[in-house]
């Protein structure tokens, strides 16, 4: 039985970006399902009293100069630092929304994250936005102009409501067969679960 992760995330992690290209790795090696949940991260962390390793100046250099590079090479994708960090993914999140199930989603999440964490490019302007869009043959102006449609916005609150109401204190969070499992570093757990027999 094909087994199905849903994934919450928020481009604007780079964890989350990591947690992104793994799912997707084990994704052709187990034939499963990724099940994307766009979410706010600032939400989730508001709603949890939870923030930013970042918050922590110590644990922030040593995530992004030792921890993050050291997985990048472990799974064998590219990562680099940005200098806009943190950027306000508000935006591109409501963008992931709007295209979630229009069958550009793959090439508009692949564009996004690799313009933050493999690019460096600053996608909080929108400028820069439209250009990375287009370059991938999405319809950029369309994907911008949907980022301020009423139900778009309201689907990405409630989709991070939802993921409180589930439990979830931050991203990139996964659940298998309604297990939850927090952190791109947890995901040889997730790899577990699908390698079980009766999957």
């Amino acid at each position: 039985m094909t087994k199905t992760v849903e994934f919450y995330f928020d481009v604007g992690s780079p964890t989350a970006y990591l947690a992104h290209k793994r799912l997707q790795q084990l994704k052709q090696q187990y034939d499963c399902m990724i099940d994307y949940h766009p979410v706010l991260l600032g939400g989730l962390f508001k709603a949890s009293g939870n923030s930013s390793p970042v918050m922590v100046p110590a644990k922030g250099r040593y995530m992004m100069m030792d921890d993050l590079p050291r997985f990048a090479k472990l799974y064998d994708v590219p990562l680099n630092n940005n200098p806009h960090f943190p950027i306000n993914t508000l935006n591109l999140m409501r963008g992931a929304v709007a295209v979630l199930d229009s069958g550009h989603f793959e090439t508009y999440i692949g564009a996004v994250f690799k313009a933050i964490w493999v690019d460096s490019k600053n996608m909080g302007d929108m400028d820069t936005v439209i250009e990375v869009l287009s370059n991938e043959g999405l319809n950029a102006s369309a994907i911008v102009e949907s980022t301020q449609d009423a139900e778009v916005k309201e689907k990405l609150i409630s989709n991070t409501q939802a993921a409180v109401e589930r439990g979830l204190f931050g991203a990139p969070t996964m659940f298998v067969d309604g297990e939850m499992f927090f952190g791109q570093d947890r995901l040889q757990f997730v790899e577990a679960v699908l390698q079980q027999k009766d999957n």
